[in-house]
This record gives C-alpha cells, structure tokens and sequence, in this order.
C-alpha cells in the first residue's frame, strides 16, 4: 500500500531504509529530548527493529519520501510485553530536521491508521517530552486525548523531563 501527496510518497518501511531511518532518529537522540535514547541507534539494530515491525499485522513501520528520500516515519510498536496488552500499539512519528511543519508527520499518521483499522486493536498510546507543542497538537489533531503526565519520569541532559500521555481509540 502507497499513497501520494503533494509532496512525498508514504510507504512501508523496507530493510533498505535503515540507515535513513538512523540518521532522522539519531539527530533526535543526539539533540533533544523528544527521545529518551542515550545514545544513537546502530544500523543493526534498526535492522533487528524494523524486523519486528513488518507491513502487516498490529507492529508497522511507515516512511514518507520527497523525491526518493526518505523524511520521515511513524511506528506501532508493542505497548508492554504482557499478553493482556496485545491490543494496545504505542505510536510515534519522527520527521528529518529541517522538514517539520510541512505535513509529512500528517500524512504518515493518516496512512498508519489507515493500515490499522483491520487490526484487532483497541487502544493506541502516545508518550510526549514535554514541552513539544507540535506534538501535542498532531496527536490532539488524530484523536488523541491527554490522560496523564509522569513529572520528571526520565533524565538526559543533567536535566529531568515531564512525559504526557495521550490515547486514542481504535
């Protein structure tokens, strides 16, 4: 499944985005605390990730390309290993510096849950450093409804972080 916007083309993600998809999510590890990751993603486990994520079934993984490149992904990942939470997917969106704000974290949510509906889901999570207003906004903007907020739940750069969490029905 495909889909075309203006501007970029939104497709599974393929064992050859890896490094791609490294470098979009790296700049975050490296940069900011929009991820939790101390240190930057190799390319095999990435690989090893993206194995767990394949084009069908509750866990996928999603790219957007402008022009052949890659500028952004969105995942459904597993919420917690306890069999109880099969039918919830934590979601994400991470789009390459420089290229927010142009519709792509949009167009590869709409794709995501397009793909989803078929799924035996119930609930979707989102987890949100704060502050990200862009964030909070694009998952308002899909449903999502802020239930919570862990003060200070994780430490990086010498300082601590407040973490909302937003869910959405499926």
């Amino acid at each position: 499944m495909r889909t075309r916007s203006e501007t970029s083309v939104v497709r599974y993600a393929e064992a050859g985005d890896a490094g791609t998809l490294n470098e979009i999510y790296n700049h975050y590890v490296l940069t900011c605390a929009i991820s939790f990751a101390l240190t930057p993603t190799t390319e095999a486990e990435r690989l090893d990730w993206l194995a767990e994520h394949p084009p069908q079934g509750p866990h996928r993984v999603v790219v957007a390309e402008d022009r052949g490149r890659v500028v952004g992904f969105a995942a459904s990942s597993r919420y917690r290993a306890r069999e109880a939470y099969a039918t919830s997917v934590e979601t994400s969106v991470y789009v390459a510096d420089g290229r927010t704000g142009r519709g792509i974290g949009s167009s590869l949510y709409e794709f995501l849950f397009a793909a989803l509906v078929e799924e035996d889901l119930h609930r979707a999570y989102a987890g949100i450093t704060l502050p990200n207003a862009v964030s909070v906004a694009l998952h308002r903007r899909f449903g999502f409804e802020h239930v919570g907020t862990f003060r200070e739940q994780g430490r990086k750069f010498d300082r601590y972080w407040d973490v909302a969490w937003f869910e959405k029905a499926l």
